[in-house]
């Protein structure tokens, strides 16, 4: 059950993303084809099984989950229509989102940044489609995405180090807080192995990290 409480509060069901969307569940298998829509994170396969007055039941069904914010996403699609103009939306928010965290000094070196990101936000973008970053982002949507790269390139970049001075560690909360904004919580049994964990919650004890650097810092 703990794992039914974590989806249902973290994510939509497909039949809930298709009541949010008003589209129908032929045109959601249409977008999945297109390769446009992101898959679901989670897929369970479910077996009931009741006692009652008249007798032993069971049941078999499947449920897909989906980031919430793929809800918003659909409404992208439908205004963009066609594969081209659909990615670029995907890609241009993504560097505009990059853009944005290099004004607050959230600087990385790491060329799939800079020079590289049209190559990498191709790679980032297969990942989207395959609905990894709905299961590990808040959102799902190329906003979280391109944060929780960027936090992730430069936290592994930092923990790297044999030694970190000051001014490294205050970088390292820095991107910390930035991860953990963007970050999903993860259900309990990926928990252990999570990035969260590893990126998050170890710096965070290892560290002494205060989580409350000004993110215009």
């Amino acid at each position: 059950m703990e794992l039914l409480n974590y989806l249902d509060k973290h994510f939509l069901t497909k039949e809930q993303l298709i009541q949010a969307t008003q589209i129908s569940e032929l045109q959601l298998q249409r977008y999945h084809d297109e390769g446009v829509m992101p898959k679901p994170s989670y897929k369970l396969n479910i077996q009931w099984e009741s006692e009652s007055f008249f007798g032993p039941h069971s049941e078999k069904q499947t449920v897909e989950y989906f980031a919430k914010g793929y809800a918003s996403w659909i409404g992208i699609i439908e205004a963009k229509q066609d594969f081209n103009s659909i990615y670029q939306c995907f890609a241009n928010r993504y560097m505009a989102k990059i853009a944005q965290l290099r004004n607050l000094r959230y600087e990385s070196s790491n060329p799939k940044f800079s020079s590289e990101i049209s190559q990498y936000i191709e790679e980032e973008w297969q990942h989207f489609i395959e609905g990894t970053y709905g299961l590990c982002t808040r959102s799902g949507l190329p906003e979280d995405i391109a944060a929780k790269e960027l936090a992730s390139t430069e936290i592994n970049a930092l923990l790297a180090q044999d030694n970190l001075n000051q001014k490294q560690i205050h970088r390292l909360n820095r991107f910390v807080d930035l991860l953990d904004e963007t970050s999903a919580y993860f259900a309990l049994h990926e928990r252990s192995i999570s990035s969260r964990t590893k990126l998050i919650d170890i710096p965070r004890r290892k560290y002494n990290l205060d989580c409350s650097v000004s993110k215009s810092k």
